[in-house]
């Protein structure tokens, strides 16, 4: 069975996981959220792994950075979410630390990875 590119990724499988580990617990946060924080998190997270298949069909190293870099944007972005749960006290220390340690990982994951793209002469 052939696959796309993306799909051989590490990152984008790491990303796929951290994002439905984050839809998983951004349904734990008050309804109130729904259309605030919720919404927020999880289309930051979705476009983690989405900017990395997009990027991937692109036809230059150069073109692939760049959405390297959008994911990489979008990752900072849900890490200030998961400060916003953590004050408003919907994620407790513990889970925000497991929280922030994975997306710590993912960032280096991608910031090596993007490295690794030099643009082709």
């Amino acid at each position: 069975m052939e696959t796309f590119k993306f799909e051989k990724l590490r990152i984008w499988h790491t990303s796929m996981d951290f994002g439905e580990l984050i839809f998983e617990v951004s349904g734990r946060f008050p309804n109130d959220e729904k259309y605030n924080l919720i919404s927020q998190i999880r289309r930051a997270a979705d476009s983690i792994a989405l900017n990395i298949a997009e990027g991937s069909t692109g036809q230059t190293n150069k073109e692939f950075r760049k959405f390297i870099g959008y994911s990489l944007r979008s990752l900072a972005e849900v890490v200030t979410c998961l400060h916003k749960a953590k004050r408003r006290k919907y994620l407790n220390d513990s889970k925000f630390s497991a929280f922030y340690k994975q997306a710590f990982v993912l960032m280096n994951s991608m910031g090596a990875f993007r490295a690794t793209l030099k643009e082709r002469k």
